[in-house]
C-alpha cells in the first residue's frame, strides 16, 4: 500500500462513519483534524489534538445552526501528497474546516486547496510567518506562534548585559535558516552579537562536533534552531557534554511541554523559549488542563489547546454568522474577541492570532513542586511587538 492509498483511506473512513448515521452529511458541521498522528509531532499534536478539538465541541453542546458536529481526522505521515489527497477528499465531500497542520509543506499545500476551494483552514501547528505575511487569504487563519513572535520573543527578552553574544546551532533546512536569520536580526537591534554558528543535518544523531564548536565560541546563550526529534537530542547531548557549566544559557524556539517531560528536569533545566500557553499559566488554563489530564494522561501542549481555541472560535462565529459560508464565518471568527485561556486575543484582519508571548525557562529538579510543574515565567512581549505588522494588501 502507497502511503498516498494510506491517507486517501483514512478520509474515505471518516467520511464513510458520517454517512452511515442517520443525519445526513449536509445536516452535520464537519471539522476535519489533519496532524502527525504517528510520527515526531504525534505527542504535541495527534491524538491529542483531535482530543482537544472534541472538547471544544462539547463544551459548545454539539451542535451549531441545528447541526450536529463531527470531528474526524487524518494522519499526514508529515508528507504533503497526503495531506493534499485529505485535504481535496474532505472538502470536496462537505467538511466545513480543516485545522492543525504541522510542517510547512504539510500547512501549505492545504492552505492552497482550501483557497482554490473556497473552504476554511485554521492553521495551529506549522509556524512560518508566510501564512499571513504572504498567503494570506479570507478562509484562512494562522493560530500558531509564528516565526516572527518565537525569534522576537526570544531575542528581545534573552539579549541584555548578560546575554549579548549568541552562537547557534541550526538544522540545515529553511525553517532553521530562516531562525537563525530572524533571531539575528532581532540580537542585533537589541545591541547584541552573533558570534558565529554550525549546520546539522536532518535527523541527525551525533552533536559532540557542533557541541565542541558552541562551547569554544564563549558565547553567552546558545540559540538552538531545531524543532522535534533533532532538538531533544541535541539538548540531551549537550546535558552530556556540560555544555552550560561555563554558565552558557540554552534558547530554543518550538519547544513543547510533552519535549521537557521526555527529557526530564535534570537534563532541561535553564533551557528558555517562547510561548503563547502553558497548562499553568492561570486558573482557565489549568481548569481545561485538568480534564485534558483525565482523559490523555498528559499536559496539553500549545498546540493542542490553541486547537480547542480555533475549534470552539469557529463555532461561535458560525453561530454568529447565522450561516455555514466560509467568508461570513471567517469574517465573523474576525470581528470577535478570542478566548485564549484568558489570555487577551485576537484574530485580525489577514488570519493573524494576536495575542502576548511569554519567555519560559524550565525549572530546576528542586523547584518543581508537583507534576508537570516544569515552567518559569521570564517575562512577557507584548502581541504589538511579537507579531509582524499586517501586510496592506491583507487588509
Amino acid at each position: 500500500m502507497t502511503p498516498g492509498t494510506l491517507g486517501r483511506r483514512a478520509v474515505l473512513a471518516g467520511a464513510a462513519t458520517a454517512a452511515a448515521r442517520p443525519a445526513a452529511a449536509s445536516d452535520l458541521v464537519r471539522i476535519a483534524v489533519l496532524t502527525d498522528e504517528s510520527g515526531p509531532y504525534a505527542d504535541s499534536g495527534g491524538a491529542g489534538s483531535v482530543l482537544a478539538a472534541r472538547m471544544a465541541v462539547q463544551d459548545f453542546g454539539g451542535s451549531v445552526l441545528g447541526r450536529l458536529i463531527e470531528i474526524l481526522h487524518a494522519d499526514t505521515l508529515n508528507q504533503p501528497d497526503i495531506a493534499a489527497s485529505n485535504a481535496r477528499a474532505w472538502y470536496d465531500s462537505g467538511v466545513d474546516v480543516i485545522i492543525d497542520l504541522p510542517v510547512t509543506p504539510v500547512a501549505a499545500i492545504v492552505q492552497h486547496i482550501a483557497v482554490e476551494k473556497g473552504r476554511s483552514v485554521m492553521i495551529t501547528a506549522s509556524a512560518v510567518s508566510e501564512f499571513t505575511s504572504k498567503t494570506c487569504a479570507p478562509v484562512s487563519s494562522h493560530w500558531a506562534d509564528d516565526t516572527h513572535a518565537l525569534t522576537t520573543g526570544v531575542a528581545n527578552l534573552m539579549t541584555g548585559p548578560n546575554g549579548r553574544t549568541w552562537f547557534f546551532i541550526t538544522v540545515d533546512f529553511s525553517f532553521g535558516a530562516a531562525l537563525e536569520a530572524l533571531t539575528t536580526k532581532a540580537v542585533e537591534a537589541n545591541g547584541g552579537k552573533v558570534i558565529g554558528d554550525v549546520k546539522f543535518p536532518i535527523g541527525n544523531t551525533e552533536f559532540s562536533s557542533q557541541i565542541l564548536q558552541a562551547q569554544s565560541s564563549g558565547a553567552a546563550i546558545i540559540g538552538i534552531a531545531a524543532v522535534g526529534g533533532d532538538q531533544v537530542n541535541l539538548i540531551k547531548q549537550a546535558m552530556e557534554f556540560g555544555l552550560r557549566k561555563n554558565g552558557a544559557q540554552l534558547a530554543g524556539y518550538l519547544v513543547y511541554i510533552t519535549d521537557i517531560h521526555a527529557l526530564g528536569l535534570e537534563v532541561a533545566q535553564g533551557l528558555s523559549f517562547p510561548a503563547s500557553f502553558y497548562w499553568d499559566q492561570n486558573e482557565a488554563s489549568r481548569a481545561f488542563a485538568k480534564r485534558f489530564m483525565a482523559e490523555r494522561k498528559a499536559m496539553p501542549t500549545k498546540n493542542q489547546a490553541v486547537n480547542y481555541t480555533a475549534t470552539l472560535h469557529f463555532l461561535k462565529a458560525m453561530a454568529q454568522a447565522g450561516t455555514d459560508d466560509p467568508i461570513a464565518v471567517n469574517k465573523a471568527m474576525r470581528a470577535m474577541p478570542v478566548a485564549y485561556f484568558g489570555r487577551p486575543a485576537t484574530l485580525r484582519q489577514d488570519g493573524r492570532l494576536l495575542c502576548d508571548v511569554t519567555l519560559y525557562r524550565v525549572k530546576r529538579p528542586q523547584d518543581s513542586q508537583r507534576p508537570w510543574d516544569y515552567y518559569t515565567d521570564v517575562g512577557t512581549l507584548p502581541a504589538s511587538e511579537a507579531f509582524l505588522p499586517m501586510n496592506p494588501a491583507c487588509a
